[in-house]
């Protein structure tokens, strides 16, 4: 993508970006609008070329649905019908379609290598001005491998989560641990943005059944579907999951009513007062807030036991960097202190939730690295935090 010869300036939203399409050089008139510097949107905002719209990702198919977000070109990816169903939106079904209703052109690509969801069904509304013949296959991820930390952490979560809940996380080999450490429970159930191979895997052993939800008895319900070519081919035209609008899945008069909703999710940091980022490192944007917010509110909200645990490796850059920190220090809240409830490391769970600013900072404390537990706690005595305490 080099030749910028003639382009008028273009913006192009992208939502995360799991490939290397944008990794070189690209035309002076280019460039992008995202929810986050989620995957490959990274090197674009240290390039420049990345502008963040902060908000949660259920705002997004309003926002294109009001006219906030004008798109004038739509471009969807389409699995063929099939049995007399309509094409289908296939591993994503996110905020296009509420693009494409008022889009000035819609181009649809028709490729039967797309798997055929349930759920994800094209309105019958949508107007394709253009379509395109493709048999490319979609982009797949590599299997995740958990290590001892992934799976020290998948432990403690696992004590954490009770039999009959609802589960929803993010992917990545984090999420795929705290998953692979549940293959003991029972009658979970799946309302997520995401599903991956590890949910998959329990689905196929029969440890999401589905069976206690309230809503959507006996179907794992998402927003999209992330992993290899095996997931690919077992999830097309399967019924046991549907790939639902986000309208539906992360809109909070949805998430109210899911039983026992346990949203788990990743962290950048954490500082002693329970403030989490998980959009920005030393100042450089990177995650963003995606579905976190919609997820974490509506399970620390829930009335049915429901719990918002934010999971992270204790340190960084090889154990040389601690994750916990006394304060952010200029990076994102992206979940305030008022908002926390469990954080986890590999060294233990920080029940947060109803906790004084002195006790959050102990038990956070408590499951840093320990070769920094002397220095945060020192910190934290000078710090005006530490001394109001």
């Amino acid at each position: 993508m080099t030749d910028g010869a003639g382009v008028t300036p273009i913006t192009l939203f992208l939502g995360a970006t799991m490939s290397s399409t944008f990794n070189g050089p690209l035309p002076d008139g280019l460039r992008f609008l995202s929810y986050g510097a989620l995957g490959g949107n990274a090197s674009l905002a240290d390039r420049g070329l990345l502008d963040v719209l902060p908000e949660r990702y259920s705002r997004f198919t309003h926002l294109f649905a009001d006219g906030t977000l004008k798109a004038d070109v739509v471009l969807l990816q389409l699995a063929p019908g099939r049995e007399g169903r309509r094409p289908s939106m296939g591993l994503v079904h996110d905020y296009n379609v509420d693009a494409a209703r008022h889009a000035r052109v819609v181009i649809a690509e028709l490729n039967p290598a797309v798997p055929w969801t349930h759920g994800a069904e094209l309105p019958d509304d949508i107007r394709i001005d253009h379509w395109v013949q493709a048999d490319t296959a979609p982009l797949t991820l590599p299997a995740s491998t958990s290590g001892p930390v992934e799976q020290a952490i998948g432990r403690h979560v696992a004590l954490i989560v009770p039999d009959g809940a609802t589960l929803q996380a993010g992917f990545g080999s984090l999420p795929d641990g705290v998953f692979l450490a549940l293959l003991q429970h029972r009658d979970l159930g799946l309302h997520s943005g995401v599903f991956g191979d590890a949910a998959a895997r329990l689905v196929q052993e029969g440890v999401i059944n589905n069976t206690r939800k309230d809503i959507d008895a006996g179907v794992s319900v998402t927003n999209s579907v992330s992993g290899g070519e095996a997931l690919h081919r077992w999830i097309d035209g399967n019924p046991a999951v549907e790939v639902r609008s986000g309208r539906y899945t992360h809109a909070a008069s949805t998430l109210a009513r899911v039983h026992c909703l346990h949203a788990i999710n990743g962290a950048l940091e954490v500082d002693l007062t329970g403030q989490v980022n998980s959009e920005s490192i030393a100042g450089k944007q990177r995650g963003g807030i995606g579905g976190l917010l919609d997820f974490s509110h509506a399970a620390r909200q829930s009335t049915t036991g429901g719990r918002a645990i934010t999971v992270m490796p204790a340190t960084a850059a090889g154990g040389r960097q601690s994750r916990i920190v006394v304060n952010l220090e200029g990076q994102s809240a992206t979940i305030g202190r008022a908002d926390v409830d469990v954080v986890v490391t590999e060294f233990g769970i920080a029940e947060l939730r109803d906790a004084t600013l002195s006790q959050r900072a102990e038990k956070l404390i408590a499951i840093a690295a320990p070769q920094f537990r002397d220095e945060l706690r020192h910190a934290w005595r000078q710090s005006a935090w530490g001394k109001r305490a």
